[in-house]
């Protein structure tokens, strides 16, 4: 276990090491303050664009199921008569300038996140270390509306609504900011976003609640697509390299399905020696990208079904025709 993974281990409720770390988190936290009103003053330049940008964040390291909720956002968007395009930083990708990313790109290149939304939307997908940058390149792909899959402390690029994700079992964890608790801003952060949006557990007044389920599976190899329920009385391997990856595992089990787990870091680079020989396989779509390229027939990705209440699109477009850019100073 690594050090950072310890320092995680103090981070859901405060114990002597996170109280330990606090002097770091008052540094961190004067940091963030300083760079905030270094944008809000004009001294660090905001990128502005004519088209909507929404950003969908959060406070917290780690994953709040922000991707699966994009995609979702996305595809309902364009229902509703939008041309999205979306945003990434591509974690662990190789990309520098902003570049427009293939349904077939490689995730080693891209990162795993990005080249999963274009697979699964059909969308136009940028990516770049700067978003800016990565939103100028959409510019050309004849969107209206562009959606950032994270970056709600990137103040460099404006932005005319803000969605913040709380997980609804870790909460805000112990509520410190960075290193002695997962927030990169302070808590008091939440009351300036658009609007609040709670994945699991009950919402709390004034926030949208969001479900996550499992969907069908679908085979590496062949394309072939089955109900989970086919693979009832089998016995199976299941792998995830996702934040909290036995949550996964758990709705597995809820489908009846008996599996042994093969928990991954989050982001991990698969290789063919992390596929579990002589056995079926389920794993995430999202650590499907990574695996394609080596496969058997055994490999199958299970799909992540998001569902969004219709008030929150109502609420999101109302934002956008009423207000031009988001406050920082708010």
């Amino acid at each position: 276990m690594t050090l950072a993974e310890r320092i995680q281990q103090h981070w859901r409720t405060p114990t002597a090491v996170s109280l330990a770390l606090t002097p770091f988190s008052l540094v961190y936290g004067l940091v963030t303050k300083i760079r905030k009103a270094a944008y809000i003053s004009g001294v660090l330049k905001t990128h502005r664009f004519d088209i909507p940008v929404v950003v969908v964040g959060n406070l917290t390291v780690g994953g709040t199921g922000k991707t699966p909720f994009v995609i979702t956002l996305a595809e309902r968007l364009k229902i509703r008569g939008w041309r999205p395009g979306i945003v990434s930083r591509g974690y662990r990708g190789k990309v520098t300038e902003a570049e427009i990313v293939p349904a077939d790109g490689d995730p080693h290149h891209f990162g795993d996140e990005p080249v999963l939304v274009a697979r699964k939307t059909g969308l136009p997908v940028a990516v770049a270390r700067r978003r800016a940058q990565s939103v100028e390149k959409l510019l050309n792909e004849s969107v209206d509306i562009v959606i950032s899959d994270d970056g709600l402390q990137h103040y460099a690029m404006a932005r005319s609504a803000e969605i913040v994700m709380v997980d609804g079992i870790e909460g805000l964890g112990n509520g410190f900011l960075l290193p002695a608790g997962p927030l990169r801003e302070p808590p008091a952060r939440l009351a300036s976003a658009d609007i609040r949006v709670r994945r699991g557990g009950e919402a709390s007044e004034g926030e949208y609640s969001v479900t996550a389920a499992l969907g069908s599976a679908r085979n590496l190899v062949s394309g072939e697509e089955a109900s989970l329920d086919e693979f009832r009385d089998v016995p199976l391997a299941a792998l995830a390299g996702i934040h909290r990856p036995e949550r996964f595992f758990d709705l597995l089990r809820q489908h009846g399905l008996t599996i042994t787990a093969h928990p991954f870091p989050d982001h991990h680079q698969f290789c063919a020696d992390d596929i579990p020989a002589e056995t079926t396989v389920l794993m995430t779509e999202k650590d499907a990208v990574k695996c394609g390229r080596f496969a058997s027939d055994r490999c199958w990705s299970v799909s992540q079904v998001t569902e969004i209440p219709e008030e929150l699109i109502d609420k999101l477009e109302s934002v956008i025709h009423q207000t031009g850019q988001v406050n920082l100073s708010a």
